[in-house]
């Protein structure tokens, strides 16, 4: 998997950034989840979660591996239970004496302190949502919250993920404290309100706990349904880690996407904004399909931007009167004989005026300059004329020509 080299700074929105055409990444901490490394100089990493009952081990390991064979690194399981969090066991044996050792996550709620110091001795990361890991009973009374009422709810929060976080630190795992726009904190929602603030304060509140026990294995979630919502937790949580001195990676998604086409649109909205503004080390997007759905997306966005290379990147004209040939059937058939090659460029243009200036930068071209022939380039460079009807093969066996070919 080819990936590109993204430069790291600690301000990636300054203005001596805006000309650049490779997106500047913030500087964060390295977090270590198996073999897998979020944060520091590592690309942005693609996650995603499976929708089996974590009790039933064959189909929850069939399902992991199905996700990781196609490019999922990091792989999430819900752990609603003590019998869950045992299961994880299983299913981590299973994959290894069947597949390999996919690097886990288990997802825990509520009232969650058992369940996750049983399965962070079975997985690589836990992820806890501070508005559900401890218990806050509301009250639509109340008028105010005194100093000795956050005091006290501050300290059981303490008391509950200390243990957690002392065995996550000594084997040396990893934390995602995972914030959703919609399960916040009773203190949270009546001292911010339903707002970006509160989600960011929430986060603050855990990582401070973490900090004071020596724990920095941590990465950051401030998930929202609504992209305005998520894009402004992100921002505000960055500026909030400049402001701290904090370095922590940020773990990207729209939750509760949807399906379909405005799914993916809602999706890539939320992340691909904040990739562009240098935020984000890994991403999940998380859509109501299967989610082996989800990892192609994934992919599309970080290859749009530039920070990964996974698949061929074709140019091509939307076709207009000067078009010399079928241009949506040609690079429909382009695709489907290179799809399977990655790191390559290639260009299908309908005519000679955008042909070699607008595909300048990619590895071929198959572009139409008279009617009823093709040429074709070597980038900027026309190797040859042939026949239309020979156009997709002698383009193959151009590539081939380069040592660049692979079969599918």
């Amino acid at each position: 998997m080819q990936t590109f080299s993204t430069p790291i700074t600690s301000n990636p929105t300054s203005l001596q950034n805006f000309t650049s055409t490779m997106i500047p990444r913030r500087r964060t901490r390295a977090v270590s989840v198996a073999d897998v490394t979020i944060g520091g100089s590592s690309p942005v990493v693609v996650q995603s979660m499976i929708n089996e009952n974590t009790l039933d081990v064959e189909a929850s390991v069939g399902a992991i591996r199905r996700l990781h064979e196609i490019g999922c690194e990091i792989v999430r399981v819900t752990v609603p239970s003590l019998g869950h969090a045992k299961a994880v066991a299983q299913i981590k044996q299973r994959l290894k004496e069947t597949y390999q050792n996919v690097p886990l996550v288990a997802d825990v709620h509520h009232n969650g302190m058992k369940i996750a110091l049983e399965v962070a001795n079975q997985v690589d990361k836990v992820r806890i949502n501070p508005g559900l890991y401890v218990f806050e009973k509301p009250n639509d009374h109340r008028t105010e919250y005194t100093q000795a009422e956050f005091d006290e709810i501050g300290e059981k929060i303490r008391e509950t993920l200390e243990p957690l976080v002392i065995s996550l630190r000594d084997q040396g795992k990893a934390m995602r404290i995972g914030v959703n726009h919609g399960s916040l904190a009773e203190r949270m929602l009546f001292t911010y309100g339903d707002t970006p603030e509160g989600m960011v304060e929430s986060a603050l509140e855990f990582i401070r706990i973490c900090e004071s026990l020596d724990f920095y294995n941590l990465v950051i979630s401030l998930k929202a349904s609504r992209v305005p919502v998520m894009v402004a937790a992100y921002r505000l949580m960055a500026q909030r880690i400049d402001e701290f001195g904090m370095n922590y990676p940020l773990h990207l998604g729209v939750t509760e996407a949807g399906d379909g086409e405005y799914g993916r649109i809602k999706s890539t909205a939320g992340i691909a904004t904040l990739l562009a503004d240098g935020i984000g080390d890994t991403i999940r997007v998380s859509l109501t399909e299967a989610p082996e759905q989800e990892i192609p997306v994934c992919y599309s966005i970080l290859q749009a931007l530039g920070l990964r290379k996974t698949m061929v990147e074709y140019v091509a004209c939307p076709s207009c009167g000067r078009t010399l040939f079928n241009l949506e059937e040609v690079l429909h058939q382009v695709r489907e004989a290179t799809k399977h090659l990655t790191g390559l460029d290639i260009a299908v243009m309908g005519c000679i005026v955008n042909g070699p200036g607008e595909m300048a930068d990619a590895d071929y071209g198959y572009v139409g300059k008279q009617p009823g022939y093709i040429s074709l380039y070597r980038g900027r460079e026309e190797i040859k004329k042939v026949p239309e009807s020979q156009g997709v093969e002698e383009l193959i066996n151009l590539i081939k020509a380069d040592g660049r070919w692979v079969d599918p």
